[in-house]
């Protein structure tokens, strides 16, 4: 079974970034539970609004579960104010990869 792959971005208000990123980085430990294997966050040097984010899956209904956790929420509901509102998103199929574990 292939695994299920999330890449997207946000854009934080001015001044915000950094707690945006922090708060989906203390994310990272609630989501290692819940059936993730990978989670990257990420900024570009020379832009200071967007984040990306990377995230590797058992599967989708894993990813989707782990939105509804009490955790997820609270840091959504945290994070939502500090964001433009501008997302991206692309959800893909994990065929494999370095620092995957084996299926």
């Amino acid at each position: 079974m292939a695994r299920y792959g999330y890449f997207g971005s946000m854009k934080a208000k001015p001044g915000h970034r950094d707690q945006v990123v922090k708060i989906l980085l203390r994310a990272s430990d609630d989501v290692r539970t819940a059936g993730c294997h990978l989670y990257v966050v990420g900024v570009a040097d020379d832009d200071d609004q967007t984040i990306w984010v990377n995230e590797v899956w058992d599967s989708k209904e894993d990813h989707d579960a782990s939105l509804q956790l009490p955790e997820t929420r609270a840091a959504i509901a945290e994070a939502m104010p500090m964001l433009t509102g501008e997302f991206t998103s692309r959800e893909f199929t994990v065929l494999g990869g370095l620092g995957l574990p084996p299926e």
